[in-house]
């Protein structure tokens, strides 16, 4: 392995690490998702046709909000210890260490709710085939969320509040993957096909693997500088 896929490894695991001792802060995010999406069923009336219609939308707007959590912190801390610095005048490409960080915090927000999908989906009777469209349209979007929102957190990286801003910067790039995650699941409860969607949130994810990075990294040294 190269001196750059050696360094990448090496962030991956510090990243990792690091969360692991905030175990606490990891797992606001599947929390809030969680209670969210068991409320709605406790709060409307029991009927099948009912929470099955709005199964979907609940389930893509609470797994959206509950990404942002987690954004805030994405590079604060690197930026508080001056590890940012080291990272922007080290040798390696500030582009792919950018994107390992933004996909280490995806493994750690966005993966384990694709995770948690059967279950709370169940709260909303949805048939197994639209369960399994659901968990392959988060597996798709959850990415692309993770990227976005790494781009924002780059540029308020500076700021002591920036989670309001990081909302307000994060939110409207988000709802294409709403929109698209929302129909893919509503035309598999149908029991129609959901190809279409699908294939535009994977078409949005190689666009944001191919652009984001190189976002992350020019936001990164604004905020350094």
């Amino acid at each position: 392995m190269n001196s750059t896929g050696q360094a990448m490894l090496a962030l991956a695991r510090r990243d990792l690490r690091a969360a692991l001792r905030r175990w606490g802060e990891l797992g606001l995010p599947l929390m809030f998702f969680v209670i969210v999406v068991t409320l709605f069923p406790l709060g409307l009336a029991p009927e099948r046709d009912l929470l099955g219609s709005i199964g979907p939308g609940v389930l893509w707007v609470a797994a959206l909000l509950a990404s942002l959590l987690a954004l805030e912190g994405l590079f604060r801390s690197d930026m508080e210890d001056g590890s940012m610095e080291q990272l922007i005048l080290s040798p390696q490409p500030l582009v792919l260490l950018a994107l390992v960080k933004a996909l280490t915090h995806w493994a750690l927000t966005g993966l384990p709710l694709v995770v948690l999908t059967p279950l709370v989906a169940q709260a909303f009777y949805l048939p197994a085939n639209a369960t399994w469209v659901l968990m392959l349209a988060l597996l798709l979007a959850t990415p692309t969320l993770s990227l976005i929102g790494a781009v924002a957190a780059a540029l308020t990286a500076s700021l002591r509040r920036g989670a309001g801003i990081l909302g307000i910067l994060v939110l409207p790039l988000a709802l294409p993957l709403l929109v698209f995650g929302a129909r893919a699941t509503d035309l598999a409860v149908q029991g129609q096909s959901a190809t279409g969607p699908l294939y535009l949130l994977a078409a949005l994810l190689v666009l944001a693997i191919t652009l984001a990075p190189l976002a992350i990294a020019a936001a990164l040294r604004i905020s350094v500088d």
